[in-house]
């Protein structure tokens, strides 16, 4: 297993509200959903090729929506 690393975070009021917000709706610490956003965001840099799409699904609207990251 590799060392752990320490790194500071600054955030806004509103990062943090909503840091502390995804962190109690899907109970973890705020830790857990930063590191969950990392791998989150690994996964969709490495299945997003120039001219792919990322494209999120509502079924029941019969609606989807392309989400761009740039």
């Amino acid at each position: 297993m590799s060392a752990k690393r320490t790194m500071t975070l600054n955030l806004t009021d509103r990062e943090m509200l909503v840091l502390e917000q995804l962190a109690a709706k899907k109970d973890l610490s705020k830790t857990g959903v930063m590191k969950l956003a990392l791998r989150l965001l690994q996964t969709v840099d490495e299945r997003i090729e120039p001219g792919k799409k990322l494209v999120v699904e509502d079924e029941s609207k019969n609606e989807k929506s392309e989400l761009v990251f740039l």
